[in-house]
């Protein structure tokens, strides 16, 4: 193990962030550059090396974490990368955005702080990526076999490279004008800097994977002739639409889903535009759900100078420390201050919003809202607790409800959906037409981008097996596989 006595003797410390007011001037991550290196191998000498490690069943990878914390307290860089790859396609991701499960399950966190998990893996791709320990993996021999994957997001690209490693020649579509899926555009820069999603891009070239963008399977490629075309196919489209409101005055100009905020901000960040169209400057601002998207709309708004920014959040304040009902190593509902709340604005808990108010334009300028309670399992509205709060931009982060059927692809391809509204899959995640598979949030639900790659490698065996008749690659997750969650 890493350091025998180094929960007892060590404090839990995590990243350092950068001050509020700095920060929001910029849309650079909010970590303090370099900061960790200095601490890590101390915070990774933490872990107790336990001989059940409940870490790895809140990590739907498998992550070997006592074995690659153990490198990093050695400071065996080279090591530690090679174990933290064994089970995870892009932990530079993962280090930066998964809300880490794992250090829920940490057996240590039963009585004190858990292990950085999250902070030692960052810290560990970043020293590879450093050291040139990253480098492209292509295939020995090629299978003769082809395979699309539709949508490049974390489930895609990890089946992608697993595929193009196996000897597949795989080709990914992709309907944005860049690869990366919500990664690219649903992910704000100071979350996590798009030059990491750049350069796993030009590995996975190197390797032999193809890239198709502004290429929408469905619209632009009949579904059909698209499976025609390759020996197997992998659905990973995500499930991209969001969750309406509908309520009086929705229709007003300024009320968005998130989902068409988010991109164009980050658009911005690629060049393409100078200003987005749709910006907090100088308005007042209300966020609309209480989960991580709408964290990002909050960190945004602030960089674009909203004067004010109010998130509203249905269900009540969770509590700061696990419920009794939410017991170790399921992961706990907790009171969460990301970055984005640390900049400022206020966070509203227990109301639902009854209806938009306009001006003569047609702009938004107001939202009503009233304090709602649980009575009997249902929520109700409280008399007497009406509203009005200032909003000239609404966005809307509610969730996502399953995948994109506008654009004809499940129809084309005649595939059957389960009761959710997901695309129905097998233990091997294949689908009922012959040759076609689907992985991640398209025959999931929403979910977490743990989730999501692990669902990309498992489907990856499957089409290996179907191509081939065996598979030596590995399948962390099965189709049927759930959180740690009560």
């Amino acid at each position: 193990m890493a350091d025998p006595k180094g929960f007892l003797t060590t404090g839990r410390e995590v990243a350092q962030t950068r001050p509020a007011a700095e920060r929001v001037k910029d849309w650079n991550e909010v970590y303090v550059p370099g900061s960790l290196l200095p601490i890590i191998s101390k915070q990774a000498g933490r872990c107790m090396d336990c001989g059940i490690p409940f870490c790895h069943n809140g990590c739907p990878l498998g992550n070997l974490i006592p074995e690659w914390n153990d490198y990093a307290y050695r400071e065996d860089w080279a090591a530690a990368s090679e174990r933290l790859h064994a089970t995870n396609n892009f932990p530079e991701f993962t280090g930066r955005l998964c809300p880490a499960p794992c250090e829920s399950a940490c057996v240590l966190g039963i009585n004190q702080p858990a292990v950085t998990i999250k902070n030692v893996e960052v810290s560990i791709i970043d020293k590879a990526w450093g050291n040139g320990d990253v480098t492209p993996q292509p295939p020995e021999r090629l299978s003769g076999k082809t395979v699309a994957v539709i949508g490049s997001g974390p489930a895609g690209l990890a089946a992608a490279q697993q595929l193009t490693r196996a000897g597949h020649t795989v080709a990914v579509y992709e309907r944005a004008d860049r690869i990366g899926g919500l990664l690219r555009y649903g992910i704000p820069e100071f979350k996590m800097e798009k030059s990491h999603i750049n350069r796993r891009i030009e590995q996975m070239r190197a390797e032999g994977t193809k890239f198709r963008t502004e290429t929408e399977i469905g619209r632009d490629i009949d579904a059909a002739k698209l499976r025609r075309r390759y020996d197997a196919v992998v659905i990973a489209a995500g499930a991209t639409v969001s969750r309406d409101l509908p309520v009086p005055g929705r229709e007003l100009n300024g009320v968005h889903f998130a989902m068409e905020y988010l991109p164009l901000a980050n658009k911005v960040q690629e060049g393409d535009l100078t200003v987005s169209p749709i910006t907090a400057e100088g308005k007042h601002v209300v966020v609309i759900g209480g989960g991580d998207t709408g964290a990002d709309c909050v960190g945004t708004a602030h960089r674009q100078g909203a004067l004010s920014v109010t998130q509203l959040e249905i269900m009540p304040r969770p509590g700061e420390e696990r419920n009794a009902n939410q017991p170790w190593p399921t992961f706990p509902m907790l009171y969460k201050v990301t970055s984005a709340h640390e900049e400022g604005g206020e966070r509203v808990y227990s109301v639902s919003t009854t209806h938009f108010e306009g001006d003569e334009d047609g702009n938004v300028q107001a939202l009503h809202l009233v304090e709602v309670e649980f009575k009997d399992g249902k929520l109700e509205q409280k008399p007497g607790t009406e509203r009005v709060i200032p909003a000239q931009l609404v966005t809307l982060a509610m969730g996502f409800t399953g995948t994109d059927q506008a654009n004809g692809l499940v129809q084309q391809f005649g595939l059957e959906l389960d009761a959710r509204g997901n695309i129905a899959r097998d233990e091997d995640y294949a689908t009922n037409v012959d040759g076609v598979f689907v992985a991640g949030d398209a025959g999931r639900g929403q979910s977490l981008i743990v989730w999501a790659i692990a669902e990309g490698r498992s489907a990856a065996r499957g089409v290996d097996r179907f191509l081939t008749g065996a598979s030596a690659l590995p399948a962390p997750i099965r189709p049927t596989d759930r959180a740690l969650t009560v």
